[in-house]
């Protein structure tokens, strides 16, 4: 079978204008033609748009998915978790409901791949039936209470999901301990990859830096006493990125208030990061967006992801894209690699997904009415494999 498009965009490679894709029965990638290379093949189907490898969502939470328009927007992170508290309890049906559907929109919207935090194993059974690669992230939390229960807690939920790709993450830096980093490094493996939240607003970062703020006021509210690590001068990433491994590939979601100083810190500290942006989430949350500008210019491996469906109207990564594109000015090749390859990097499944290339089965999607490849509100998606 062989498909083309007015532009293929092999993502690893430099774009073909009319080029041409050979796939076998199952769409595995046998050859990618240029079209003088095609020149003579017969039976071509060809699209009119851009034909690009299945996205990667690096941060998504699909046990929040039936949270859908039930958060209010803007209102900030405090707010927002407290939402996501009071409201997070529902019938267990309708929880496996909406991520069935969730899953599903997922796929038609051309995604491939997630990096999805889970609490419960209630979403298992859905990421076991579908058609999407997903790793699952077993977060644990806990400031003020013993570390050791929550990691064999944590290490009895990872051992549950299997056979599905697991590893044991953190939370955020405002919700993990010194002592529950320390456990979390010791069973952090060379095969796993990790993720935090990280600088999602400026409450955090308050926090640890002079002991005030929104977050310092919330955790009063709680009844949770202050650690060493606040009010110690010192911002959110100097706290807990010294603190995670090294040896893994890591992720950073959101980074929406991080520095050049932040910046420049975590390139020395950690030669595996990876930055995650969920843009719509952001704006959804804080109504802001992280300095695009700098993480670009600083070159940094930057991913893309759609958090929840209780801070976000859709799972749909062309979504993500437009915003950036719209707000910040990224040019469409970049965003499209943040998109694609540089998220199946740090899942560490580019062998087989994030670029057209011979041998991998990446899913391969269209992209329609997007001219001079500017994504706006008359462009839509459709998966072809």
């Amino acid at each position: 079978m062989y498909i083309s498009a007015n532009v293929v965009y092999p993502v690893s490679s430099a774009p073909l204008k009319n080029g041409v894709i050979k796939l076998n029965e199952d769409g595995r990638i046998v050859a990618v033609l240029t079209q003088e290379e095609a020149n003579g093949i017969e039976n071509i189907q060809h699209y009119d748009g851009i034909l690009v490898p299945g996205f990667v969502n690096t941060h998504c939470h699909l046990e929040l998915s039936h949270l859908r328009h039930k958060i209010a927007e803007k209102t900030g992170l405090i707010s927002f978790i407290k939402q996501i508290l009071s409201l997070r309890q529902q019938p267990e049906q309708e929880i496996i409901s909406a991520m069935q559907n969730a899953d599903e929109e997922m796929y038609e919207n051309g995604i491939v791949a997630v990096g999805d935090i889970s609490n419960l194993l209630i979403s298992k059974a859905v990421k076991l039936n579908s058609k999407i690669y997903y790793h699952t992230f077993v977060e644990v939390f806990g400031f003020n209470r013993p570390s050791e229960p929550i990691i064999e807690q944590g290490l009895s939920l990872k051992g549950d999901f299997a056979p599905l790709k697991a590893s044991i993450v953190p939370h955020a830096p405002y919700s993990v301990s010194s002592s529950l980093f320390n456990e979390i490094e010791k069973v952090t493996h060379a095969e796993d990859i990790l993720s935090i939240h990280n600088q999602e607003t400026n409450g955090e970062n308050e926090l640890f830096e002079k002991g005030i703020g929104k977050f310092a006021d919330f955790f009063a509210e709680l009844g949770i006493a202050q650690s060493d690590a606040h009010n110690s001068g010192k911002n959110s990433l100097s706290y807990h990125l010294p603190q995670l491994s090294t040896k893994v590939n890591t992720l950073l979601v959101h980074n929406t208030f991080s520095s050049k100083a932040d910046v420049d810190f975590a390139q020395k500290k950690h030669q595996k990061l990876y930055w995650c942006l969920c843009p719509n989430a952001n704006i959804y949350i804080e109504n802001t967006l992280p300095d695009v500008n700098l993480l670009k210019a600083e070159n940094l491996k930057i991913t893309l992801g759609t958090d929840s469906l209780a801070s976000n109207h859709q799972l749909n990564i062309l979504t993500e894209m437009q915003t950036l594109q719209e707000r910040k000015n990224v040019p469409f090749e970049e965003l499209l690699k943040w998109a694609t390859l540089n998220g199946a990097e740090f899942l560490g499944i580019e062998k087989q997904y994030g670029s057209l290339e011979v041998g991998k089965k990446p899913g391969i999607v269209l992209i329609i009415n997007a001219e001079n490849r500017i994504i706006n509100k008359e462009t839509t998606i459709k998966r072809l494999f």
